[in-house]
């Protein structure tokens, strides 16, 4: 890193020391996250830390969501965890045809904690090192109007956006149905302009092809132009990593 980037990031630890709370035991690489998210600025950034950090204690206390207390989410089987990218990003998939809004907020807000920290975690070697993004792939097929929910959207795209800052690589929405365009105009007015920027919308076959060749056809299932068959998020077997924290 550069003269530049090193000040920035000693200045962002002495702000969040200014704040009551401390940057110790977070490496260069997860506080970069927080600095990239907020233009390089370490006051900002400190502030967004310190928010993230009381929110994590409170959200998720033992460090990690258990799946018993996701049940209802998981049942449905709707989200997919299927290896890392050609740029060694772990790549989700949510088919929203299996999903309904939640009656249940608290437990819909902490599994949207349960998939991304999974997710995240999956691309680990041995240890968390700060810097992991993820690939999230939305699929719309057979979306029907029981299935929309702008507000379950929103709140996933906040909690990138406030919670995992700089954790998302890129996100593809694919199969977008012509009513479901209006839903999206909302949901985006709540998206920063850099979230909204690392959406593509397939919407033709060169931009398919890209997004295969991007993805990888050896982690895409058969139904998305790929090699490799659909696993449930739940069937995905990271012990010890997934009791671990996600920085």
């Amino acid at each position: 890193m550069d003269e530049g980037t090193d000040f920035a990031l000693a200045q962002l630890r002495k702000s969040v020391e200014k704040l009551g709370s401390s940057a110790e035991g977070y490496g260069d690489p997860t506080l970069m996250r927080f600095l990239i998210a907020r233009c390089m600025d370490p006051d900002k950034a400190a502030k967004m830390f310190v928010q993230w950090r009381k929110w994590r204690e409170a959200m998720v206390p033992d460090g990690y969501i258990p799946s018993s207390e996701v049940q209802d989410e998981l049942e449905t089987r709707k989200i997919f965890l299927q290896g890392l990218s050609q740029e060694k990003y772990p790549v989700m998939i949510v088919q929203a045809k299996r999903h309904f809004p939640s009656k249940d907020q608290p437990q819909f807000k902490k599994f949207v904690v349960y998939l991304l920290d999974k997710t995240i975690a999956s691309a680990f070697k041995g240890r968390e090192i700060g810097n992991e993004k993820l690939i999230g792939i939305l699929d719309l097929q057979n979306l029907s109007y029981k299935n929309i929910d702008a507000r379950g959207l929103i709140t996933g795209f906040q909690f990138l956006q406030a919670y995992y800052p700089e954790r998302l690589a890129k996100c593809y929405i694919l199969h977008m149905p012509w009513f479901f365009v209006s839903v999206w105009r909302v949901v985006s007015r709540f998206l920063e302009r850099a979230t909204l920027e690392k959406i593509v919308i397939v919407t033709n076959e060169d931009e398919r092809s890209k997004f295969i060749s991007e993805v990888g056809e050896e982690v895409l299932p058969e139904e998305y132009g790929g090699n490799a068959k659909l696993v449930a998020i739940q069937d995905v077997d990271l012990t010890p990593l997934e009791n671990g924290t996600t920085n």
